[in-house]
């Protein structure tokens, strides 16, 4: 998916925004806040359906992660692992994994034919 940006549309949505008025030159130093806002309307928006749910994620201080009964295959900091608990038992758990490297790759279903 390839995201586009025109200088025209800059200059709209800082008038949107409140940045400037008709007629006006964007500010330099405006362009990339008014640019993420752009690129943030045309990105697709995820549903809590498209995001995959674990059904359980146990963590044993000092031992580990196991999510889904399957122990977690990286290396985790233990002092940043944040819980957040629903009284329904459901919950939220934030993990810290260091990496000396990240890949972020498109699915090959958003590659141009």
């Amino acid at each position: 998916m390839r995201l586009t940006v025109t200088d025209a549309d800059i200059t709209r949505k800082a008038v949107e925004l409140g940045v400037i008025e008709e007629g006006q030159m964007v500010p330099p130093k405006e362009r990339s806040r008014i640019v993420a806002a752009l690129l943030q309307e045309q990105m697709p928006r995820m549903t809590s359906a498209d995001v995959p749910v674990a059904q359980s994620i146990v963590v044993q201080p000092g031992s580990g992660v196991e999510v889904d009964g399957r122990p977690f295959p990286w290396v985790i900091q233990a002092e940043t692992i944040e819980v957040t608990l629903d009284p329904s038992g459901s919950g939220l758990v934030r993990l810290t994994i260091p990496t000396q490297s990240v890949q972020i790759t498109k699915p090959e279903s958003e590659t141009p034919s």
